[in-house]
């Protein structure tokens, strides 16, 4: 068998066992980081490490984490933060109804616990369903969990930090109020239907991984699942380019506006 027949009867079985669609990830990225991971155990083909997936479930949840993205950090781009902070949100609440907000794509946690920290401190936690998802149960046990090295912390507002934080056996700790606000639930960005009627969805720095065709299915998707005049927030990598073909305007920076009517 040739080592590209290999790698995409791989692909194939991995779909129809996870419902995983590994053709929609850039694949010089994905098959090198796949190879990695199978040398690591030894097997010289994708079809022998296949068989052994079958057989191993910790083969299957270690390819499982080590295929998601896990790449996060509290407050990244502080600046883009702020605008949604000191403009966005206000806006928002201006309406006076309850907030629906979507941090998707969320790893082990630091992002949705930045936005319910804004959320939070604009006295609208208990006016915000805040739901977080991530393909990777592994991560979202660790955002459930909510324990962080001080180092993750490095961009978070001291005052911010005093107030959301507390020290515990080295980590910091998330309070409880924060942990209490979100909902963290499983999800395949690509293969699962959407909430709908969402104000805000903030999906940052996931997008660069993905096929074009990918990331054409996902916009699509999320302007779907916004309601007219939501905000797509996205990473600082992840400009848009003619961002009416799915029905977004750009509201600044890394924000995009879901066209009403």
């Amino acid at each position: 068998m040739s080592e590209d027949l290999d790698f995409d009867l791989f692909i194939q079985r991995m779909k129809a066992k996870t419902n995983i669609d590994l053709s929609q990830y850039k694949e010089a990225q994905m098959k090198r980081r796949l190879t990695t991971l199978r040398q690591k155990h030894g097997y010289q083909t994708f079809e022998a490490y296949w068989k052994a997936i079958e057989q191993d479930r910790s083969l299957l949840n270690e390819f499982l984490d080590r295929m998601t993205i896990n790449v996060s950090e509290f407050w990244r781009n502080p600046n883009r933060w702020e605008v949604l902070q000191n403009r966005f949100l206000p806006e928002m609440l201006q309406r006076g109804e309850r907030l629906k907000v979507w941090s998707a794509a969320c790893s082990t946690g630091e992002e949705p616990y930045t936005i319910a920290m804004i959320l939070s401190e604009l006295n609208a936690l208990s006016k915000t369903s805040l739901l977080a998802t991530d393909l990777d149960s592994v991560v979202l046990q660790k955002a459930k969990e909510g324990q962080y090295l001080e180092r993750s912390l490095r961009d978070v507002p001291a005052a911010y930090r005093r107030k959301y934080f507390e020290p515990d056996h080295g980590m910091y700790a998330v309070s409880d109020k924060l942990k209490n606000a979100i909902t963290f639930k499983q999800q395949n960005l690509l293969h699962d239907t959407f909430e709908q009627s969402f104000d805000l969805i903030v999906c940052r720095n996931v997008m660069i991984y993905f096929t074009e065709e990918a990331k054409h299915l996902l916009y699509q998707k999320f302007a779907s699942a916004l309601r007219p005049g939501g905000l797509l927030f996205v990473g600082s990598t992840e400009q848009i380019f003619s961002p009416s073909q799915y029905g977004f305007e750009s509201a600044d920076t890394f924000f995009y506006r879901r066209i009403t009517g």
